[in-house]
């Protein structure tokens, strides 16, 4: 099973602000039996498995349920995994397009060097995860929860958020192209260590979140926009 780090502070932007820390997956596999093979199951039951550049492209496993295992190298395209549940797990180089984990639950998860493309996680719930390196294109995460989660080192191109509650979330030298925030809840959700920051929608809604100097003079015409505030030199 996996052991939990303990949670921390950080400072904030405002004087005396503090802001809560994530607190980070710190998974322990034990010692792993390889997968056997065949196909994906609905509602299968995988534990203490080793899954080693298998294909699972196109095949149904929602449902399913994934305990201390390992995903080295797999293809997931098309993958059905519609309410499934990740636990205390790592995930490590699997790529795919139009992965289905809507709905899915993912705790104690490390996901590190993905290749993903419009991953479908809406309505999923997301807890103590590390997205650690790799891209994801167009990764739906909306009306999701996500609480104790990070994304470090990686590549979020238009990512939505969309209605997605987020609570103790960091951006550490990740870089968000794109992003969608409408509708968002944020509780403690830390960005000023972001290595790129660009919201296509939701500036709005960044209450709740902490951005750093630096970040706010970047984003002060985006704010300025959404204000209806018009900036223009003594010349014009």
């Amino acid at each position: 099973m996996a052991r939990r780090a303990a949670a921390g502070t950080g400072a904030g932007a405002g004087a005396g602000a503090r802001v809560k820390r994530a607190r980070r997956p710190e998974v322990r596999l034990p010692p792993l039996v390889p997968y056997g093979g065949g196909e994906l199951e609905p509602d299968g039951d995988y534990d203490g498995l080793e899954f080693s550049a298998v294909d699972f492209v196109g095949q149904d496993g929602a449902g399913a349920r994934f305990m201390d295992c390992a995903l080295t190298g797999c293809a997931l395209d098309e993958t059905r995994l519609h309410h499934a549940r990740v636990l205390d797990s790592v995930l490590t180089g699997i790529r795919g397009v139009g992965t289905d984990l809507a709905s899915a639950t993912l705790r104690d998860v490390e996901l590190v060097d993905a290749r993903l493309g419009g991953v479908q996680v809406h309505a999923a719930v997301l807890e103590r995860v590390v997205v650690r390196g790799g891209k994801i294109d167009y990764l739906n995460l909306r009306e999701a929860r996500l609480k104790d989660v990070v994304f470090e080192g990686c590549v979020l191109v238009e990512p939505d958020f969309g209605g997605a509650r987020m609570e103790r979330v960091e951006f550490v030298d990740c870089v968000l192209k794109g992003a969608d925030f409408s509708g968002v809840t944020l509780v403690d959700v830390d960005l000023r260590r972001a290595a790129g920051l660009d919201f296509a929608r939701g500036v709005d809604r960044l209450a709740g979140a902490v951005i750093s100097p630096a970040q706010l003079l970047d984003l002060a015409g985006v704010f300025a926009a959404e204000m209806g505030v018009r900036v223009a030199g003594l010349e014009e």
